[in-house]
């Protein structure tokens, strides 16, 4: 687990509990502060969610393209030159 998502769960789970507190005592302003914190929590969570999920995607590319690598080392020269010859390429607008 990523620690954005344990974080932003935290901070969901604060801001609960300061909305539970400031409804029990009257202050608007504690409740206020609850809710926000947990907006916040919210969002931290789902930022480290698809952080995870992006890393948990790309993970088995490198490794598939690192095990390409060391098996073929001439291959895989040539193709990161084409490669490179086709971004400088790009980038000149051609």
């Amino acid at each position: 687990m990523d620690i954005d998502s344990l974080e932003g769960t935290a901070g969901t789970f604060g801001g609960k509990i300061k909305e539970t507190v400031g409804g029990a005592i009257g202050d608007r302003s504690l409740q206020a502060d609850g809710v926000a914190d947990q907006v916040g929590g919210t969002v931290q969570k789902a930022v480290g969610d698809a952080v995870e999920a992006v890393e948990d995607g790309i993970r088995p590319l490198i490794d598939t393209v690192r095990q390409f690598a060391r098996e073929r080392p001439f291959a895989a020269a040539a193709i990161a030159g084409v490669l490179g010859i086709a971004l400088l390429n790009t980038l000149r607008g051609e």
